[in-house]
């Protein structure tokens, strides 16, 4: 059901032909490079957090992590990840699949400036064991998200 939802949004927008199913897991960063074929950083991990009581999903470089200090200067809160009984309820998605494609109305999207570093990205696609090979316009295209901003580390910490 979540790969149809996520499917059907993406053919809505366009995008369903760069839809990529595997036969093997993409549940995480790096089993998702390693099916695309590709580095992990550009595997666009979705990451799902509480703010004021609501989900927001941030999607990031498959390389880096949540700087907790930029989050809660972002957000004016500390970063609280959803349980993995609260994602699929509240996104639309299973961990291991989530997406910003066919989701619950009521989440806010955001772009992290860690994607910027790529002409192309990989986000899953409502399964685990999907992928969906998009630029970055292409990305702001059908992502819905609400801005782009700057709350992981570098590369390098």
């Amino acid at each position: 059901m979540s790969y149809e939802r996520a499917r059907q949004y993406l053919e809505e927008k366009g995008f369903a032909d760069r839809i990529r199913l595997f036969e093997v897991s993409s549940a995480t960063v790096e089993l998702a490079a390693k099916a695309v074929g590709t580095e992990p950083g550009r595997i666009a991990k979705s990451l799902t957090f509480k703010v004021e009581d609501k989900p927001v999903m941030i999607l990031t470089a498959g390389d880096v992590k949540i700087d907790n200090a930029k989050y809660r200067h972002f957000f004016h809160a500390k970063a609280k990840m959803l349980t993995y009984d609260e994602v699929e309820p509240l996104i639309g998605h299973a961990v291991g699949g989530v997406c910003p494609f066919g989701i619950e109305p009521g989440v806010t999207v955001y772009l992290d400036d860690s994607l910027k570093r790529y002409d192309v990205v990989y986000p899953a696609c409502g399964t685990d064991n999907s992928a969906v090979e998009l630029s970055i316009a292409d990305l702001e295209a059908c992502s819905g998200y609400r801005e782009w901003i700057d709350v992981c580390k570098g590369i390098d910490g």
